[in-house]
């Protein structure tokens, strides 16, 4: 008889913080922008690019600390350490999410606003903006359905829907990651280039999440049948 053992580097607290430590380097791109959007208001120098914002800028001025909030503390939620709760208390995973879904709607739902309502920039054409509406609705679909999972005690599937609506937010950070190197090798993008080129960075956020949601449904499948190398 053998009993299944987790190798020690899964147990490195140091590992466990890469996941957040790569997400908060990535929300930096998306805070950073929205930082300086809003000094663009509060200074108010009204410019071609900005025109949008100050004609409305309640959205704005909601979806910009809404989409910090629900970057920086979501990447956390990725700490299995956060997600325990000690007898008696509620977990920092737990309370966290209190805060989080809100804010996750508000982002894209004032998202989803902007898309609609403000005109479009340079650059930004149709089939953009109907990416835009269709991962924004995405998003807030999946929130939902994280919130019900959650009241009917469906952690796993919780998990997984929750996983998804931020794959979906931070992919603002990967559209980074996608376009730097496209502008270096081909050149300046066009309408239509800038729209495959941020719709792809909402396929590959996805894909990433799917992926360890794979491999977190499997790892107790894999850790059945190692075996130990000590005996029974």
């Amino acid at each position: 008889m053998t009993t299944a053992t987790i190798p020690r580097s899964r147990n490195n607290p140091r590992t466990r913080w890469l996941v957040p430590a790569a997400l908060i380097f990535l929300s930096l791109v998306p805070i950073i922008a929205g930082a300086v959007r809003l000094t663009d208001l509060t200074g108010g120098q009204i410019t071609p690019d900005n025109a949008r914002f100050f004609d409305s800028p309640i959205p704005v001025l909601i979806h910009i600390p809404a989409v910090t909030v629900y970057l920086l503390l979501g990447a956390f939620q990725f700490v299995p350490s956060l997600r325990r709760s000690k007898r008696g208390r509620t977990s920092w995973h737990k309370i966290a999410g209190r805060i989080l879904a809100p804010t996750g709607l508000l982002a894209a739902l004032s998202g989803l606003w902007m898309a609609i309502f403000y005109d479009l920039p340079p650059l930004d054409g149709t089939l953009l903006l109907v990416l835009r509406l269709v991962f924004g609705s995405a998003m807030v679909a999946f929130i939902v359905l994280g919130f019900i999972a959650v009241r009917r005690r469906k952690y796993v599937r919780h998990s997984e829907w929750m996983s998804r609506a931020y794959a979906i937010g931070i992919a603002q950070g990967t559209i980074v990651v996608v376009t730097i190197p496209w502008i270096l090798l081909v050149g300046p993008v066009d309408e239509l280039t800038r729209a495959l080129l941020i719709g792809a960075s909402w396929v590959i956020s996805l894909a990433v999440a799917e992926y360890f949601i794979y491999r977190r449904a499997q790892g107790p499948a894999r850790t059945q049948h190692r075996p130990s190398l000590r005996p029974a």
